[in-house]
């Protein structure tokens, strides 16, 4: 097994809703980044299971509320990554958690050819995952970049 970090930069995907498993998964990408130059993507995935069946006010609610996540968790990730001497960013997506997980990776990678993309996760430990899959299994069966399951 070769030890020899690869050229180019290392982007991290990192998926985090500020579950215990997504902030080991940050710790994990922090860890990962010691040593190399790139980036962190913190990417939180707002998701609304039933869109189809809400009026407008509802949405509307469902919104206000996301936006109250998002600054929660952008200052929980910063407070995270303080001291962190590679650049960071934060970003708000809404839809499947995988897909749009996905989707960061694949604009990273295009937006950076020739360096090192990775998605970062953390693993359920929710029982029922376990009969449904999670967010990281569909990820592993999808993902078209390297993927990082943290326990």
């Amino acid at each position: 097994m070769s030890t020899a970090i690869p050229p180019g930069d290392l982007y991290l995907v990192v998926g985090y809703d500020g579950s215990p498993p997504s902030i080991r998964a940050l710790d994990a990408a922090v860890s990962l980044l010691q040593g190399r130059k790139g980036r962190i993507e913190v990417v939180y995935v707002a998701h609304i299971p039933s869109i189809d069946m809400m009026s407008a006010g509802a949405l509307a609610e469902i919104e206000s509320s996301f936006d109250e996540i998002e600054q929660d968790l952008r200052t929980a990730a910063a407070d995270q990554l303080r001291g962190l001497e590679q650049g960071w960013g934060f970003e708000r997506r809404q839809g499947l958690i995988a897909d749009q997980l996905i989707a960061v990776a694949n604009d990273v990678r295009d937006a950076h050819p020739g360096d090192r993309v990775v998605v970062v996760v953390g693993s359920s430990s929710h029982a029922t995952h376990r009969l449904v899959g999670s967010v990281a299994v569909n990820l592993a069966r999808h993902s078209p970049v390297p993927l990082v399951i943290v326990p």
